[in-house]
């Protein structure tokens, strides 16, 4: 499983840290890869000496008018992108956008994916955005569950606000975990494990479809559903909980002395949505997510919540 960081931050744009000196602190932290995702400014290149592969990116930005009056209003999209078929040039520049509505914002995406770029949206709870002013944005592969700066600066963007009222919805959108890292102490601390190969076309093709996790330290080995039952397997922890919108789950919690590293759990179907996902927390207070499994009919639902015997 690759260590990734998907939304950083250098002196090309706000950042406190050279391309060099982010690149570096990542390599020994363990990444195996990562964009700069500066503002408004396209970056493909590996800027320093350390093996490190680099996905193409960038991060853009659509304001409403009280983003300069009255408080923080906007949207914030990172991009990423492919080495080949990508319609962004190193160095290549973008305003900043202005906007009345929320749904004007979906021009810009859907220019940056007809340029070859996956999207991310970026911590809504720091953007002021609720899920009613991005949930009509169409196309975004993934949303920020969790973003380092925000988390530290803030006390926001910690744990997957508004996730669950997309996946109730039906949209298949993926969580990351990251740093947005403008203070270099804000780095390599939220991160994505990708089951991919390290090559740019497989990194981005497994983010697309969902095939990774993420955290802030626990390790998520196992996620699986079978016969209406959802298991999870972790590095050890204190608590699991399984997450459904409209559907309470009792945590799992670890007893004294004994490590926690797996549970399990009957899938309810009351509240009518249709995916289940897992959150992993260890001693210190870190998390780890699960993407959503998406439930089909015959997951053999259980309106008690009950395992089965054994």
């Amino acid at each position: 499983m690759l260590k990734g960081a998907l939304h950083c931050h250098t002196k090309r744009s706000d950042g406190a840290g050279t391309p060099e000196e982010v690149i570096a602190k990542h390599a020994d932290h363990g990444y195996d890869f990562m964009a700069l995702t500066d503002h408004r400014i396209y970056n493909l290149k590996n800027f320093g000496d350390r093996p490190m592969t680099i996905l193409p990116g960038m991060e853009l930005d659509s304001n409403f008018p009280e983003m300069f009056t009255r408080g923080v209003h906007c949207h914030h999209i990172v991009c990423i992108g492919p080495l080949e078929g990508n319609g962004f040039a190193q160095d290549q520049r973008f305003p900043r956008r202005y906007i009345q509505r929320p749904e004007e914002t979906q021009a810009m995406l859907d220019d940056v994916h007809e340029n070859g770029n996956l999207t991310i949206y970026c911590h809504p709870e720091w953007s002021g955005t609720p899920a009613s002013e991005f949930r009509m944005l169409r196309g975004n592969f993934a949303m920020e569950i969790w973003n380092s700066g925000c988390a530290i600066e803030n006390a926001l963007d910690t744990n997957a606000a508004y996730w669950d009222e997309l996946l109730a919805e039906g949209q298949r959108i993926w969580g990351v975990a990251v740093d947005d890292g403008h203070n270099m102490a804000h780095h390599c601390l939220g991160w994505v494990r990708v089951n991919s190969e390290n090559r740019v076309d497989s990194i981005l093709r497994a983010l697309q479809r969902g095939a990774f996790y993420s955290s802030c330290g626990p390790e998520i080995l196992d996620f699986h559903v079978e016969n209406g039952v959802a298991r999870v397997r972790c590095s050890e922890a204190v608590e699991i909980q399984l997450r459904q919108l409209r559907v309470p789950y009792d945590v799992v919690r670890a007893e004294a002395g004994r490590p926690l590293t797996e549970a399990a759990f009957r899938i309810r179907r009351g509240g009518g949505a249709m995916y289940v996902r897992a959150v992993v927390r260890d001693a210190q207070g870190r998390r780890a997510w699960t993407n959503p499994i998406f439930l089909e009919e015959s997951d053999d639902p259980d309106p008690e919540g009950r395992l089965p015997p054994g």
